[in-house]
Order: structure tokens, then C-alpha cells, then sequence
């Protein structure tokens, strides 16, 4: 059932960093009724609900909001806290089917009609404990991609060192390096190059162990959150504390995804026909969906074929079905898929 026969109005949006465009389009017509600009404040979002309402019928209206994890996050929860119908409004329509015409007002109209002839759409990710899993996996991230970055510099200092103080520190393991980098003393040296060398080792060690600590401490406030969220998932084998926040991330909370098929869309592991000419039905895996998701299911499967005998044991005969390896994985990441939902739908909620 399409979404214009549920709803009799909806209010597609635009949102920016400092307002939102609001659009109040007829379910029957699809012709623009009212639109208005608003701040992105609390104030502002009371203003966009009272200002549609004359327009519309309680409980016969859906808001199809762009951006819904970052410009339009506000909104979005402010709105489903009223029990307001929000919808993600996830898949615009590109520029050329634009015929050109850009600005916010027509963008926020767009979002209403666009999503008016969708048989399925999203509802935006849920905030509280999820939310915060996500900030800790961005931080994190942002951490890991600095310590690399360092680890690279720390590297190369060590390789263009004078002599006798390179071949004191190469070969070492790097947290044994990076700890006899910490304790050099630049004051000691006599030579500007050694002083300088000394001092840059020092001082990037130093970052590497900063940043090593921060991505431990991120971590381990990920784990009572996902215990919160899915007090299972970190039992599954394969599954740490990384891959299961993703997962209970893009996830979100129980009925997100209306079925197992959905959440194996949303991962990119639902299978496609890939048959042609005379070659048997082959099926390959989805390249949509969330690609981080995505790439916690990939992480989890290689872990489990590698330490879970269940896995080894559905790999070895898949292969002797005459699947090859590659094909036997995509069908356990769908396989795998399907049991995840099960797990997080049912899952009972700690907090």
C-alpha cells in the first residue's frame, strides 16, 4: 500500500545547519498547500508543528524529513516524541531528474511527493542509547585513523634518524617502541639534529600512546550500552564489542526493519540474480544498504569460519554442493543475517 493512501498530507522538509524548510503537500493532488522557514531550535520545531496543523488532520499526516542523522536528527525527534509519522526521506531523486531547479522550498516539496508513491520507506534511527553508541563509534574512528597516522610518522622518524639512534629503536615491536620513544631526553644532546630527532620521536610516541588509550577507553564504554541494548549479542561467537555496536546501530530498535529480508537489505547482504546466457542461476550480494553494516557482517562471518566449527562445518558443505568458497560465504552472510534479526528483535531492553 502506497503511503498516499494511508495519509491525507505530507509535510516534506528540508533541513540546513541553521533552519529548516517545511512543505505542506496534499496526499490527492500532490500540490503544495503552504511552505515556512524555521530555526533549528526547540522553539522552532514547536513552531513547524503548530504551523502545519491548520493545514492537516491529526493522525492523517506523515513528515518526510531529509537528513534525519544529522540536519534534520532535531526535528526528527522532537516530532516522534509528539507522535508525529516521521519518515526518513533517505533516497532523493538526482539533480537531472531535477530538470535543474534547486532551493530549499522545492527540495522540502520534493521530499513530500517523492515519498507519496513509495510502497516502503524508513523510520528514523532512535536516539537514547543508540545515539550514544554512535557518537562513541565516531570518536573512536576519528581516534584509530589519528593513532595510525602517528604510528605512520613515529615509523618514519625512526627510518631517517642518525645512525646510532636508528639502530637502537628499529626492530622493535611498536608499544615496546613507543615506550623507549617516551623516554628519550632531547635536553641530553648535545648535536641540533639529535635534539630535534629526540624531541619529534618523543612527542609523537607520546601521541600514539594518548591516542592508544583513548580508543581502549572509548571501547569499554561501548560495551554496557550494547549489553543494554541486546544483553546477547556480545555472547554470539565473532562478535566484539565493535562489530556488535555497529550492528545495534544500524539496526536501531525493533520493528525499524518490518523483516529479516529488510535487515538483510539494509546490511547489502540480500541476494541478486546473476544468471546469464547458459550458466546456471548464480546470485550475488547487494552493493546497497548501509556499508557499515555491511562491513560488521563481512568482519563477523570471517571470524566465525575461522574459530566456530557450525561455520566451518555449513562452509565445507556448501563447497561440496559445488558452491565455491566466495558463494558459500554470501549465502552464510544471508543465513547470518536472518538469525541477527531474530536475535535483536527479541532482545529484551535493560534500560
Amino acid at each position: 500500500m502506497a503511503l498516499a493512501e494511508l495519509v491525507d498530507h505530507v509535510i516534506g522538509v528540508d533541513p540546513d545547519r541553521d533552519r529548516i524548510t517545511a512543505a505542506v503537500v496534499c496526499s490527492k493532488t500532490q500540490g503544495e498547500l503552504a511552505s515556512k522557514v524555521f530555526p533549528t531550535t526547540a522553539r522552532g520545531y514547536g513552531q513547524a508543528l503548530r504551523w502545519a496543523a491548520p493545514y492537516t488532520t491529526e493522525g492523517r499526516r506523515a513528515w518526510s524529513i531529509e537528513s534525519t542523522g544529522s540536519y534534520g536528527a532535531g526535528l526528527a525527534a522532537a516530532l516522534a516524541a509528539k507522535g508525529e509519522f516521521v519518515i526518513e526521506f533517505d533516497h532523493p531523486c538526482t539533480r537531472a531528474a531535477k530538470d535543474g531547479a534547486k532551493s530549499d522550498s522545492l527540495d522540502a516539496v520534493r521530499a513530500a511527493r517523492e515519498i507519496l508513491g513509495r510502497k516502503s520507506w524508513a523510520t528514523p534511527r532512535s536516539r537514547g542509547t543508540r545515539e550514544g553508541l554512535r557518537t562513541l563509534i565516531t570518536a573512536r574512528d576519528s581516534a584509530k585513523l589519528a593513532r595510525v597516522a602517528a604510528i605512520n610518522v613515529l615509523k618514519a622518524l625512526v627510518v631517517t634518524a642518525p645512525v646510532d639512534l636508528r639502530e637502537e629503536l628499529r626492530g622493535r615491536p611498536l608499544m615496546a617502541l613507543v615506550a623507549r620513544c617516551q623516554r628519550l631526553r632531547p635536553d641530553t644532546a648535545t648535536d641540533p639534529e639529535y635534539a630535534a630527532t629526540k624531541l619529534s620521536l618523543r612527542s609523537t610516541a607520546n601521541r600514539v600512546r594518548q591516542l592508544t588509550d583513548e580508543c581502549r577507553e572509548l571501547e569499554l564504554a561501548m560495551i554496557p550500552l550494547v549489553r543494554s541494548m541486546a544483553p546477547a549479542l556480545l555472547d554470539e561467537p565473532g562478535i566484539g564489542v565493535l562489530m556488535a555496536a555497529q550492528i545495534l546501530v544500524s539496526w536501531s530498535h525493533p520493528g525499524r526493519c518490518r523483516d529479516e529480508a529488510a535487515f538483510a537489505r539494509l546490511g547489502g547482504v540480500a541476494p541478486l540474480e546473476a544468471t546469464s546466457g547458459q550458466t546456471q542461476t548464480r546470485h550475488r550480494l547487494s552493493r546497497g544498504g548501509d556499508r557499515q553494516l555491511n562491513r560488521a557482517l563481512h568482519t563477523v562471518i570471517l571470524a566465525r569460519a575461522k574459530v566456530h566449527p557450525p561455520t566451518k562445518a555449513y562452509i565445507a558443505r556448501r563447497v561440496s554442493d559445488g558452491k565455491t568458497k566466495r558463494e558459500a560465504m554470501r549465502c552464510l552472510k544471508r543465513y547470518y543475517a536472518r538469525h541477527l534479526f531474530r536475535l535483536l528483535e527479541t532482545a529484551p531492553i535493560t534500560t
